[in-house]
């Protein structure tokens, strides 16, 4: 599973990326509030760790930005700032949790671990509305129009089941053959053909598309 780590103290931040990826995790590290939120627009991350005070723009205007565009990753705000109006701010802006530094790596195993096991048991549980005629199950991982299920093929339901769960924003053609195809070597006109059958199925406006940067739902 891919992480984002957004912290602008070096030490900190190489010890917290060592210890994630020997205990199995994927890291994109940044010390930059602005490059960390374009990155977050760009991939998909099942998890957050944003520090608070970093360049550019800090972690609660990240927070604030992706949750009014419908980004539900989980975020662990990780931060020096211990007063109640500070941790009411993140908790407000839809944070999962707090990590106060400094924190054992321990810790922020358990957290981690937690957090992603249960955000994913969330989103496995529930049917998402997708429109007024769409919705899809992600527990059975089943496209249903108007509560009938929707023939859309193995790649198809893999596709729609990861736009879905990221819902509002565009992913990449890269970010889709690494995650949907399991970085198998096919081109991108393989990908496109897959969402030309969704469309067939579905409409043309049901994904949506926009030049050099990628596919979404929503």
């Amino acid at each position: 599973m891919r992480i984002l780590l957004l912290e602008d103290d070096y030490l900190y931040k190489v010890t917290i990326q060592d210890f994630l990826e020997v205990n199995g995790y994927d890291v994109d590290d940044y010390d930059d509030g602005e490059e960390a939120l374009d990155a977050i627009y760009s991939n998909s991350y099942a998890l957050l760790l944003l520090d608070i005070r970093v360049p550019s723009v800090d972690g609660y205007e990240i927070l604030k930005d992706i949750r009014s565009n419908g980004v539900d990753t989980p975020v662990i705000i990780m931060t020096s700032l211990t007063d109640i109006q500070n941790l009411s701010l993140g908790y407000e802006l839809g944070c999962s949790d707090y990590l106060r530094k400094p924190f054992e790596l321990k810790e922020l195993k358990y957290r981690v671990d937690y957090i992603i096991k249960t955000h994913n048991f969330k989103s496995a549980n529930e049917v998402i509305k997708i429109d007024d005629i769409f919705s899809f199950d992600t527990k059975t991982k089943t496209l249903l129009k108007e509560d009938k299920a929707v023939d859309i093929g193995r790649y198809g339901i893999e596709l729609v089941s990861f736009l879905v769960q990221n819902r509002g924003r565009y992913i990449s053609l890269d970010t889709l053959q690494d995650i949907v195809w399991e970085g198998k070597e096919i081109s991108y006109a393989d990908i496109r053909m897959c969402v030309k059958r969704v469309r067939q199925k579905c409409g043309q406006d049901f994904i949506v598309n926009k030049k050099m940067v990628g596919y979404k739902i929503g």
